[in-house]
């Protein structure tokens, strides 16, 4: 029997049909990974269709548009966890469409600081809106206190991470001395 195109066979669904081979833990990843990846190929997907741009260029915007003062191609892949190589490759496109500015820095003239242009800034405050709705679009099935409860929850998830790591961390560098 042939799947319907609207159901997408993903990690998740594959590893319900042997729920006994996989632990809560790894299903619940799973379902997580699942959800991330549906929303953000929804977004990319709208992001081309109604404003012709990637996400990568819309994230490196919102980077920019919080930015008072512009930020260097070094801020900028700090914050988006990526290499200097991805921005700067996103950067070229940005400043070629007269989004992006780049100038060099005060303290060090080597340094350049990237900042968006008026016309960057009001693309960017129109995408932005455009986002926010989206958003609220795909969740409009959870009711305020769900989504409360999620939110809550995946702030536990986050930090239950950041503790397992930090403990990782901790025990690799006793073992190495």
């Amino acid at each position: 029997m042939e799947t319907p195109a609207h159901l997408v066979l993903d990690r998740e669904t594959k590893a319900s049909e042997r729920p006994g081979d996989h632990k809560d833990e790894l299903r619940l990843w799973l379902r997580m990974l699942t959800c991330s990846t549906l929303i953000e190929t929804e977004i990319r997907n709208r992001l081309r269709e109604e404003f012709k741009t990637t996400l990568p260029r819309f994230d490196l915007m919102a980077q920019l548009e919080k930015s008072t003062t512009g930020l260097t191609v070094g801020e900028v892949s700090q914050r988006l966890m990526v290499s200097n190589g991805n921005v700067t490759a996103v950067v070229a496109g940005l400043l070629a469409d007269g989004l992006v500015d780049k100038r060099a820095a005060l303290q060090d003239r080597r340094v350049q600081v990237l900042t968006l242009t008026a016309q960057g800034r009001k693309l960017f405050r129109g995408m932005a809106e455009r986002h926010e709705a989206w958003i609220a679009e795909l969740f409009a099935g959870l009711d305020a206190m769900e989504i409360t409860q999620l939110f809550r929850l995946l702030g536990r998830t986050k930090s239950s991470l950041h503790n397992a790591i930090a403990q990782r961390g901790a025990a690799g560098k006793g073992e190495s001395r």
